[in-house]
């Protein structure tokens, strides 16, 4: 496409010439002659002034004067993703209808339009919404409940008594209804406690390959409106994440926390179990959240506010020094 449907397309304001024509599109780091970049970071203002991309999407305000063309839009980002989707291949589509492979209980309700890929297996008063897709060998427990316009890729295991919404995105090897990691000790013996309760996943979630989401030992764990979990993290039973909160590859929290909306966690992030996050916090990547806290952005093990961490990082990297100051008035006192 030209540079001027490009500008079109993202409703973005040109910079260069019109009938430039841009063939693909590609990272600042890697684009060349004829594709089409972004820039929205000013930590990427090196690579911006260095790409070979025939084009760039940049902000409104953007102030300097670059070799490449410019399509000034207020999210370059979004815009960015307008153009991908028109270079890239046509979504893969699914007919409705169950395959001959699969076995699917006769108690079973299926919604208009669903598509139940081979070898899939759903237990019987499961329900499926309007539009939503069961992918290859995936389990469906009994009695569980998936919304509509769900797309739930191949070999999920979703456990019995799950409530599922709607638009929900649930990616390859995640378990979702697990039992609870619930013991006590009874005459030297390790017995297990029943875990009785559920997992309720509301609309709008979207939830990354091989994650796990326990299902409560009473009551749900529940996971709110909007939330969305990377790959490989764990969520013990009874755990609660509010609406719209974002939680990043590996981390762990722990059974009964309460996490608020808007949160965000970073990798590697550990929540004890029993403690409440405050709505809007943020948590760095590999911290330890052992106490309960209430909004701002830690950092650390324990977990400390970030201006603090930041204090005691700068002491640590000072004992070196003052090690070595301690150690020349020790030989002027001669001791």
């Amino acid at each position: 496409m030209t540079l001027q449907e490009v500008a079109k397309i993202c409703g973005g304001e040109l910079v260069g010439d019109p009938k430039l024509e841009i063939i693909g599109a590609a990272s600042l780091a890697e684009a060349g002659p004829g594709e089409l970049a972004f820039y929205s970071d000013p930590k990427y203002a090196g690579i911006l002034r260095k790409t070979r991309a025939s084009a760039v999407l940049v902000p409104i305000d953007f102030p300097e004067t670059i070799s490449s063309a410019q399509v000034r839009v207020s999210n370059p980002s979004k815009a960015f993703e307008q153009i991908v989707l028109k270079f890239a291949p046509k979504a893969v589509e699914f007919k409705p209808g169950v395959h001959p492979t699969a076995i699917v209980d006769s108690s079973t309700k299926l919604g208009a339009g669903v598509s139940i890929q081979p070898y899939a297996v759903i237990e019987s008063g499961a329900s499926i919404g309007d539009n939503t897709v069961i992918g290859a060998q995936t389990y469906i427990g009994h009695d569980t409940v998936i919304g509509a316009d769900c797309r739930i890729y191949p070999r999920v295991s979703i456990r019995e008594r799950t409530r599922i919404g709607a638009r929900v995105i649930i990616h390859s090897g995640a378990v979702i209804g697990a039992d609870g990691f619930g013991f006590q000790l009874v005459s030297g013996r390790h017995e297990k406690i029943p875990q009785l309760g559920i997992v309720q996943i509301d609309n709008d979630v979207e939830i990354g390959a091989n994650t796990t989401i326990d299902r409560a030992r009473f009551g749900r764990t529940w996971i709110q409106e909007g939330v969305k979990i990377d790959n490989l993290v764990q969520v013990a039973h009874n755990v609660t994440i509010g609406k719209h909160s974002v939680i990043a590859a590996q981390t762990g929290i722990s059974g009964s926390a309460r996490v608020g909306e808007y949160v965000m966690m970073a990798g590697q992030v550990g929540i004890t179990g029993h403690i409440e996050i405050g709505d809007g916090t943020t948590i760095v990547a590999q911290s330890g959240v052992s106490k309960s806290i209430a909004g701002g952005i830690w950092f650390g093990y324990p977990a400390v506010p970030f201006a603090e961490a930041k204090r005691q990082f700068a002491w640590v990297h000072r004992l070196g020094r003052l090690f070595a100051r301690v150690k020349e008035i020790e030989k002027k006192l001669g001791l």
